[in-house]
């Protein structure tokens, strides 16, 4: 009777599974994600595809893995004091909208995540979910310690700045700069955030 040996294959880990990943990223912005495929990333991290699936089962889990490797931006915000600071540390530098291979990458899944419902969800919940943590914090402490009005609507203002960056990369083709960065947050998130509420007139509520 003849015994069934476990599998000895090795796992993909460590500098590997990296190497893997930035070839994923390389990949996916030269071609887009439609394009992808696990043949195209094996022939570019010299790896078998089968070592691929060893580790992601699916085209999906390994863009998401690999963008979240990326590590953009800070896990936590610092804390610089004021709200201008924070935004700008979090991300007017290297790790925010002016990394130009996030920015690549990023392009590169927009049209996907309205078809690929296994790649929306997560890089909803692992590439964007912390992201969106990071804003929330900053706000937030830009709330207590009264920089920003107490009335104002933290989901609507959250997403304006990275929805302004982004337009103007993905739109207009103006790539984003530190100088860009510091100027939609000094002309249009510091003055949305503490101007004082609108007082309805009287045309507006009849």
């Amino acid at each position: 009777m003849s015994i069934r040996r476990p599998s000895c294959r090795p796992r993909v880990e460590g500098d590997r599974e990296q190497e893997i990943r930035d070839a994923t990223v390389e990949v996916l912005a030269e071609v887009g994600y439609d394009r992808l495929t696990m043949d195209a990333v094996a022939k570019a991290a010299q790896a078998s595809k089968a070592t691929l699936y060893r580790r992601w089962s699916t085209k999906a889990a390994l863009v998401v893995d690999s963008l979240c490797s990326l590590k953009a931006g800070p896990e936590t915000p610092v804390d610089t004091g004021s709200l201008r600071g924070d935004l700008l540390a979090a991300f007017g530098g290297e790790k925010g909208f002016v990394n130009h291979s996030l920015m690549a990458a990023f392009t590169s899944v927009l049209t996907a995540l309205t078809t690929d419902e296994e790649l929306a969800t997560g890089f909803r919940e692992r590439f964007i979910g912390p992201k969106l943590a990071v804003s929330r914090e900053i706000y937030a402490r830009a709330k207590t310690r009264g920089e920003i009005r107490p009335d104002l609507d933290l989901d609507l203002l959250e997403p304006a700045l990275p929805g302004i960056i982004l337009h103007r990369a993905i739109v207009l083709g103006d790539p984003p700069t530190p100088d860009l960065v510091a100027r939609v947050i000094d002309q249009i998130i510091l003055p949305a955030a503490t101007a004082p509420a609108a007082v309805p007139t009287a045309s507006a509520t009849t």
